[in-house]
């Protein structure tokens, strides 16, 4: 043989190679590569998808956060004005009860007065008739001068 025609057989031969390669290795390594392709194309949307999802979901937690803040705060104003009232009322419960304690005290004071007084009428009574009896010389019936003894009771 000459170099023509190995030259010749070989192109042949190379040309069937491609065309075998071309039908049968070709297709299903293109169809892997696009298959990877496809894939990589599929992950980098589930990769924007997740973020802008994430960016999302981050969202709505602030905007919860500032809500549960917003009433904790007012929960927080709520409880305290709902402690200044019960502060409030206290207060004025208390006071109601110190005047009443004082209302007690004075009306008490005014009966020990009262009882004093009486008290000491008694004693200045006993201690006129007394007086009236050395004045006298002779004895003052209290019973049959009872009379007398009120109405001396009652000036004093």
């Amino acid at each position: 043989m000459s170099i023509n025609a190995t030259l010749f057989v070989q192109a042949i031969v190379f040309a069937i190679l491609v065309l075998f390669t071309m039908k049968f290795v070709w297709p299903p390594i293109a169809a892997a590569l696009d298959e990877r392709a496809k894939k990589i194309a599929d992950g980098l949307a589930a990769a924007d998808k997740a973020k802008s999802e994430l960016s999302a979901a981050n969202k709505r937690v602030e905007e919860e956060l500032a809500k549960s803040r917003n009433e904790t705060g007012q929960r927080l104003a709520d409880a305290e004005r709902r402690a200044q009232a019960i502060v409030e009322e206290a207060k004025a419960k208390a006071t109601e009860e110190g005047n009443k304690i004082v209302a007690a005290a004075r009306a008490e004071a005014d009966q020990q007065a009262v009882k004093a007084r009486e008290a000491l009428r008694e004693q200045v009574a006993v201690l006129a008739v007394k007086g009236a009896e050395q004045i006298l010389r002779k004895e003052v019936d209290a019973k049959v001068h009872s009379d007398l003894l009120g109405r001396l009771k009652a000036e004093l």
